[in-house]
């Protein structure tokens, strides 16, 4: 029997046209592979040396998110001062400035003559064009990602449970490790999914910051905009294994988010 949705007819209309302006581009690209000379395009030198950096440079970005990311999203929910709508404006910045302009930002910071990278050079570390490089542009663009949605899970599990605990003679601290963090889990994991797809496809600061140097700083979305200029049928390829690798994280884990709801 079918359940009714309590929408009115008309709004599907306009959903099956968002829903197809995302699936159909993935279709007609999945069309156009050059099948075969997948296995072939997908397994060179150059291609598998990108992926494995990519994945590695991302579950590091990701692991930073998470270090960083939790107390920040736990002073913005749970604290109230002057200047707190500034500063989660300044946290959530990167998620709609060009990523290029945080290349630069980063570049800036961190290069040979920026703020902080003048002083590491003094002292021997070199972070511009390195894997480092990678990673803090990764987690610059990402970090927003698990903050916000990790935000949302705080302020949505309310404090009824932590007054709790705390009233029972619980310090704070074993009240955020025992209580807090269990309470926003599928949050936290969500969040840190986000942040891995979004660091896992991050092209415009990587390039910026980091540059193109093969094993070193190009990641797939860098090797697959080179390929695009020689080889479309290998940059095609290389799109679809990214989307595959994509979708097949996002799908994991939110099956693992729901049974942890549970």
């Amino acid at each position: 029997m079918k359940v009714p949705s309590g929408l009115p007819d008309w709004i599907f209309v306009p959903a099956a046209v968002g829903g197809l302006f995302v699936v159909l581009p993935l279709f007609a690209m999945l069309a156009s592979v050059d099948w075969t000379r997948f296995f072939e395009l997908v397994t060179s030198e150059s291609s598998l040396a990108a992926l494995e950096l990519s994945l590695r440079t991302a579950a590091a970005s990701t692991a930073l998110c998470i270090l960083l990311g939790v107390p920040m999203a736990a002073v913005l929910s749970r604290s109230s001062f002057r200047g707190l709508d500034v500063l989660r404006s300044l946290v959530l910045l990167p998620l709609v400035l060009p990523p290029v302009v945080g290349g630069i930002a980063l570049l800036y910071t961190f290069g040979r003559k920026g703020l902080i990278g003048q002083h590491l050079e003094v002292a021997g570390i070199h972070i511009a064009f390195t894997t480092t490089a990678v990673v803090l542009a990764q987690t610059f663009v990402a970090l927003p990602f698990l903050v916000v949605s990790l935000e949302g899970s705080l302020r949505t599990a309310g404090r009824r449970y932590e007054h709790a605990a705390a009233t029972l003679g619980a310090s704070p601290t074993t009240v955020f490790r025992r209580v807090t963090l269990p309470l926003v889990l599928p949050g936290l994991v969500s969040g840190s999914v986000l942040a891995f797809a979004r660091a896992l496809g991050e092209f415009g600061a990587t390039l910026t910051f980091a540059g193109s140097l093969q094993g070193v700083t190009r990641t797939l979305p860098l090797e697959i905009y080179l390929q695009r200029e020689t080889d479309a049928d290998a940059a095609v390829a290389l799109s679809l294994v990214l989307v595959v690798v994509a979708v097949v994280i996002v799908v994991g884990s939110r099956g693992w988010a729901s049974r942890a709801a549970l």
